[in-house]
């Protein structure tokens, strides 16, 4: 079959599907195509294929919108620009109620569960949120974007998604060509280019973090997710709790709170600097056991006492069948997953299924609006 790349062709845009993309056909083959919405008829150039039964395409003429479509507020949200936004043709509500359905989509579809979901918005609206961003200087200097599956930076003079302090401090500016940037705003307004230390604020203490390393992007997000962790846990004073993938500890602050100086929490973290972080920003609760190294590793050497409760935080590619078969077998009477990927949580829910496990309850989180991802909080209880 002669390859499509380049081709042109009008399709009719189906549902919506999980990557910022939505589904059409064409001539026998599945068509995904960016900046496009269900029920538009568009105009499409395929962008990818590779042969087989699909490819992947831009939506480059709107023939007939849909009525959630609007401006774009970037100039360059469009087809052939920057790949760090999905849905900025989107209005806000529109692309809660996509991700909505991708997240009932994918646990229907692989978890074989079938429940009603609401993705909430975070304060702030959908523009200027995003506190830690990174950047590539293009061959010129200029500080920018990867375009969308590609290596191509596409320098840019603003970003409306991040929050001031980040990108307005870089552009305009001359850096070495090809080098990366991580430029971040902490909680007293102070800007961080590269190396440093960020103070963060969330779960009633003050956070002293690596600027370049992992806290969440939106400013509202820290606390949101540790106010329904700490609301899920179910735990009672003296009890154990596991900290799974932990990060700097935030979760396993407010689970300390919970089990109280006569229960334990065991912290889990692979990487090391995060780990040595959560040790000293946790330093204050004795009854905080912090381990650097692998979960499945930690687990496997039956680290810490059984838990009545396990939180775990895994990254995109989910916790995975060995972590989830490894946190059964201690015994937890419930699990609270955090997931920033609903196709990885609704794998790790079915297989959390099989040891008895079922979804309780869940909240869905718009803590990255105008692009694809999506946070969720998912009760898992035996």
């Amino acid at each position: 079959m002669n390859s499509w790349l380049g081709r042109r062709f009008e399709v009719s845009v189906g549902p919506v599907a999980h990557g910022g993309h939505c589904v059409a056909r064409h001539e026998g083959r599945v068509v995904f195509v960016r900046h496009t919405l269900p029920g538009e008829r568009v105009v499409v150039s395929v962008t990818e294929d590779r042969g087989g039964s699909f490819c992947r395409a831009d939506a480059v003429s709107v023939l007939t919108a849909s009525p959630d479509r609007v401006p774009v507020s970037c100039p360059v949200a469009v087809p052939g620009g920057c790949g760090g936004c999905d849905w900025q043709h989107a209005s806000w509500a529109a692309q809660r109620a996509l991700k909505a359905s991708v997240i009932a989509e994918q646990l229907r579809r692989l978890a074989g569960v079938t429940m009603p979901v609401e993705v909430e918005e975070l304060p702030g609206g959908p523009l200027r949120w995003r506190t830690r961003v990174r950047m590539t200087v293009d061959s010129d200097g200029r500080p920018g974007f990867r375009a969308h599956r590609s290596h191509r930076v596409v320098p840019v003079e603003d970003c409306p998604i991040s929050a001031y302090g980040t990108v307005d401090e870089v552009v305009g500016r001359s850096w070495a060509p090809g080098s990366a940037l991580t430029v971040s705003v902490d909680a007293n307004a102070e800007t961080h280019v590269g190396d440093g230390v960020a103070v963060e604020r969330a779960a009633r203490r003050e956070w002293r973090v690596s600027s370049d390393g992992f806290w969440q992007a939106h400013p509202d997000a820290a606390d949101v997710y540790a106010e329904v962790v700490a609301a899920w846990s179910g735990l009672r004073a003296g009890e154990a709790a596991w900290d799974l993938y932990a990060g700097v500890g935030l979760f396993a602050s407010v689970l300390a709170e919970a089990v109280g100086s006569s229960g334990s929490v065991m912290a889990v973290e692979s990487f090391r600097p995060a780990a040595e972080e959560a040790a000293e920003n946790l330093a204050d609760l004795a009854q905080v056991r912090v381990f650097a190294g692998k979960v499945e590793s930690v687990l496997r050497a039956g680290e810490g006492p059984d838990p009545a409760v396990v939180v775990l935080d895994p990254p995109r590619k989910g916790a995975g069948r060995e972590v989830v078969e490894a946190i059964v077998s201690r015994g937890p009477r419930r699990v609270v997953y955090v997931a920033c990927d609903p196709a990885a949580l609704s794998r790790d829910v079915a297989t959390f299924a099989t040891h008895g496990f079922g979804l309780e309850r869940l909240r869905a989180f718009d803590a990255f609006p105008m692009t694809h991802h999506v946070e969720c909080v998912a009760l898992l209880t035996r």
